[in-house]
């Protein structure tokens, strides 16, 4: 093992629970322990009965140097390790693109690090836990707006519909045009487009309007 490598590799490792660094720090201690193209990761609900089908919550791949190699070849060499909870199964991929399997040498070392990894893995995806509730809050969100837009035969451009999403989800101008990369009087620009071809007086009428039903309208401001 490479220890003056290690173990500083595993500080950074938990520093970035929760964050998008975490799956290539991962990757790049499971490197220091053994030779390896891509590291997967992954949670998942189990569904009920053997017969089910499970719901994967969140994958993500790092790929090394090898980049896509260790897909291209069909059938690239694997290890995984999996833990379990009531709710939901982690599992920890690696791949080498070398058609040679892994050794049992190899297996030990990924085995004894396991109790390091495993831990640190479940910590990572249920600090995401909240950043998955609200995406998935948000594709509801434009789900209900863009049926609201479809029973009133209204339309709105791409950034229209950006603008409008982000205020009802509790963004402010500035936040948006921060977002978005535009500038806030752009931000308001799009806002009143909007407004004017919804039939309402602002941003505190939106909210109205989205959960409005056919034959109530909300009075402009």
């Amino acid at each position: 093992m490479n220890s003056h490598m290690f173990f500083p590799q595993v500080g950074k490792v938990i520093a970035s629970t929760g964050s998008r660094h975490f799956p290539r720090l991962l990757h790049d201690l499971i490197q220091t322990h053994l030779n390896v193209d891509a590291t997967h990761i992954r949670q998942v609900r189990p569904a009920s009965g053997t017969l089910g089908i499970s719901t994967t919550l969140l994958s993500e791949t790092v790929f090394s140097a090898a980049e896509q190699a260790a897909c291209d070849l069909g059938a690239p060499a694997r290890l995984h390790l999996v833990q379990r909870t009531p709710e939901y199964q982690f599992e920890l991929h690696v791949l080498r693109a070398e058609r040679a399997a892994f050794s049992a040498c190899e297996r030990d070392r990924l085995q004894d690090i396991s109790p390091l990894l495993l831990p640190m893995l479940h910590k990572h995806l249920e600090a995401l836990q909240p950043a998955v509730a609200e995406r998935s809050s948000g594709d509801s969100l434009q789900t209900r707006f863009q049926e609201r837009l479809a029973q009133t035969g209204l339309e709105l451009s791409a950034r229209e519909l950006q603008v409008c999403l982000g205020l009802l989800a509790g963004q402010t101008a500035r936040q948006q045009a921060e977002r978005l990369e535009l500038k806030v009087n752009t931000v308001e620009s799009y806002l009143r487009r909007a407004a004017i071809k919804l039939g309402i007086g602002g941003r505190h009428s939106l909210m109205k309007w989205m959960y409005a039903t056919d034959a109530q309208a909300p009075a402009a401001e």
